[in-house]
């Protein structure tokens, strides 16, 4: 992504035109990229990663809370702004009965984001978002690769930790209760 202008806001970044460019605000900062090309491995591992969330969400009584996907937009911070779209998002369900029904972002930290790296990432673009979510205080963070099947987990002030399709992954303090193995996360035709 490439930087090209700064100090914008939401509304501005709202406000240009959908040409394919995929677009992002970090800490008011323009990043740009040619739109992602997802393939079936990305459409398949998002879809499960979801069923996951979803499956572990539907046995919680403690924890009242929905699972977005779809590049789901979110304003994480404001003044200067930082909105980005999310793969998978698990958002407190306080934090979406609190949104006003105009707008299509999300305004507000998920306890989790999950990103899940496209065939065409580059990982510095991917490395800055991660740490723009611990930054502003999202509390778990996922980095997804579908082609190696790992699953990086970064927290705030804790260092990243690893894991493989062979390994079961926690929700520790933020999705209690939740683990399941990484395998589930990637589909078996791959």
């Amino acid at each position: 992504m490439s930087a090209a202008v700064t100090s914008m806001t939401t509304s501005e970044l709202l406000a240009l035109p959908d040409d394919g460019t995929e677009r992002e605000l970090i800490r008011g900062n323009l990043r740009e990229r040619e739109m992602t090309r997802r393939n079936r491995v990305h459409a398949a591992t998002e879809s499960l990663i979801v069923y996951e969330l979803q499956s572990w969400l539907q046995n919680q009584t403690a924890c009242e809370a929905c699972v977005l996907s779809g590049e789901a937009g979110a304003i994480l911070a404001q003044n200067p702004d930082t909105t980005v779209g999310i793969d998978v998002a698990v958002f407190a369900r306080e934090v979406l009965e609190r949104q006003s029904g105009e707008s299509s972002l999300v305004v507000g930290l998920p306890l989790l984001a999950v990103e899940i790296l496209s065939p065409h990432d580059k990982h510095e673009d991917i490395h800055e978002k991660i740490l723009e979510y611990l930054r502003v205080g999202v509390p778990l963070v996922w980095e997804v690769d579908p082609d190696f099947k790992t699953v990086r987990v970064f927290r705030p002030q804790h260092d990243p930790i690893m894991f493989n399709r062979s390994q079961h992954i926690d929700g520790g303090d933020v999705l209690l209760e939740f683990n399941v193995s990484v395998a589930k996360f990637f589909p078996s035709w791959n």
